[in-house]
């Protein structure tokens, strides 16, 4: 007799391990085993099962400070919420192409000419649901099952595990503060076998680092020279402290693909809109995938995206204001022994090196949301080899509440260290 639709598992099912140690659900009545598939069965998101416990404490009723999470605690441009109200009172919010509104492409392809100088057609802006969409899309328009691509290590999670979810090998390359935790054409050609593809990110998650306009050259240079394809993220861009300032590697490659989206710069994380940079030869791959595997971006937060753009003083007032809790997070945190830091040029994150407190990360992570209230993330999410000794804390919340963690985190070392 088989199992009914809506009822639980019989009392006799039992849950075994197959040849990768993943659990499968084993009914002995019909032999079958019921579980995730291999490609599904992707790392957790560690940032979010940290917020996931930050939230769980908040709704407990203990108090929680959010420095876990690359959340702007800053709220979306003024002119992106008139427009979406004006959006809802006057358009039926229907499907849209699946490469986005014409007068959003054309807007996102002004910002490159006036911005970065570089001219790039509006029917090679691919408007997607978040840049998650567009990694997807990118990585499944450009690479075979099997293909193997580069990237940091520390590096955003979401990179490997999306690579492993769709048969792709991640081939991570340990970064230091010897390369600014940023690739090179050296570490790229020491890599055997070679690889397909290169994601590269300034400024970075989780070290904020950046690349040197020359630098970015020379690794597309690289990559050109040995048939690599490079993904460019540039999601963090606007969101700089130093002279230094992001620059798309469309001004050294035609065939890279970037990803960029509204979510850091313009604060419109739960609006889920991004783009991406698609190269001539992708181009219809790239759109029958997205016709196939989310039919269009939000209608509405297309519509208002347009007008971020010109709400750029508004943006770089939100920067402003990461820059002062950078400056006191970059301040206070030695106090609290937390001094080799990674140099945070841009993006919202700290990077910590807390090998002399710790060999654990996540249970340190743990401990400090229970004794401080303060949610930081382990560097385990970012560097699976070598991130048992790191932590990232995000200075992307209000600037009252990163200053009160920074009073937390030296109270409580002082405490553990009152000699």
């Amino acid at each position: 007799m088989s199992l009914s639709i809506g009822k639980a598992p019989r009392p006799d099912s039992s849950h075994e391990k197959d040849g990768e140690g993943r659990a499968r659900l084993k009914d002995p009545a019909v032999g079958h085993a019921w579980g995730a598939s291999r490609r599904g069965s992707v790392a957790p998101f560690i940032v979010m099962e940290v917020m996931r416990a930050a939230n769980e404490r908040a709704a407990a009723g203990g108090d929680v400070l959010h420095l876990e999470i690359g959340q702007p605690g800053t709220p979306a441009p003024r002119g992106v919420i008139a427009a979406a109200h004006a959006a809802l009172d006057n358009d039926r919010i229907a499907y849209t192409d699946a490469f986005g509104i014409p007068a959003l492409r054309e807007a996102i392809a002004r910002w490159y000419r006036d911005h970065y100088g570089v001219s790039v057609p509006a029917e090679r802006i691919a408007v997607t649901t978040g840049s998650s969409a567009g990694f997807l899309l990118g990585f499944l328009a450009a690479f075979e099952p099997g293909d193997r691509v580069a990237l940091a290590a520390p590096g955003y999670p979401a990179y490997r595990n999306i690579l492993r979810a769709l048969d792709l090998v991640p081939v991570e390359i340990p970064t230091g503060p010897e390369t600014r935790f940023q690739p090179t054409p050296a570490l790229l050609s020491a890599i055997n076998p070679p690889v397909k593809g290169l994601i590269v990110a300034s400024p970075s998650n989780p070290a904020g680092t950046m690349l040197s306009p020359d630098a970015l050259a020379a690794l597309a240079t690289w990559c050109e020279a040995n048939g690599v394809r490079l993904i460019s993220d540039e999601i963090y861009h606007g969101i700089e402290f130093t002279p230094l300032r992001g620059q798309t590697a469309l001004a050294f490659s035609e065939r890279a693909i970037i990803i960029n989206s509204f979510s850091k710069y313009f604060s419109m994380t739960g609006w889920r809109l991004g783009w991406m940079v698609v190269p001539p030869e992708l181009l219809r791959a790239a759109e029958c995938l997205a016709q196939n595997l989310y039919i269009s971006a939000p209608t509405l937060s297309q519509r208002a995206a347009i007008a971020a753009f010109d709400c750029t003083d508004e943006a770089d007032g939100h920067v402003a204001r990461y820059r002062r809790s950078r400056d006191l997070l970059l301040q206070e945190l030695p106090r609290a022994g937390f001094d080799n830091l990674a140099p945070a040029d841009g993006a919202f994150y700290v990077y910590a090196d807390v090998s002399g407190m710790t060999n654990d990360s996540e249970a340190f992570c743990k401990r400090i949301l229970a004794e401080t209230g303060v949610a930081i993330t382990p560097g385990l999410d970012f560097d699976t080899g070598r991130g048992h000794h790191y932590l990232r804390i995000s200075f992307a919340a209000a600037e009252a509440d990163v200053a009160e963690a920074a009073r937390r985190l030296v109270a409580w070392r002082r405490g553990l260290n009152p000699g």
